[in-house]
């Protein structure tokens, strides 16, 4: 096995100051309501109010990528070390192949219920 000095293509320089930056980082959420325009989440880590996230849902064989502002957030339950978070999700612009699979899920949920 050949070891190599070299440990990167390109020279990282320090910045002055700082530079933001953000991070996608997937978590399991529970979706407890539905609805063609949002949808009610339980989370185990706070979603912040008015803030944008990409939710991938998997409805019946396939996944669908929605995005969604954070309406309302609240405490739930409290155990040990554990936080449980309550969220309201507002669809935001929906594709149209989107909006249609959701529309169906709703509808299917809605014949169910009957």
């Amino acid at each position: 096995m050949r070891v190599s000095t070299r440990q990167r293509d390109s020279e990282r320089l320090p910045i002055l100051g700082t530079l933001q930056g953000e991070v996608k980082v997937y978590q399991s959420i529970s979706v407890h309501q539905v609805s063609m325009g949002g949808m009610q989440v339980e989370t185990s880590f706070p979603l912040h109010l008015d803030s944008l996230y990409d939710f991938r849902l998997t409805l019946r064989n396939h996944s669908i990528v929605v995005k969604g502002r954070v309406a309302h957030s609240r405490i739930i339950d409290v155990d040990q070390d554990i936080v449980m978070y309550r969220s309201g999700i507002e669809f935001i612009e929906p594709s149209e192949p989107v909006q249609e699979t959701i529309n169906a899920l709703v509808e299917e949920l809605k014949s169910v219920q009957r």
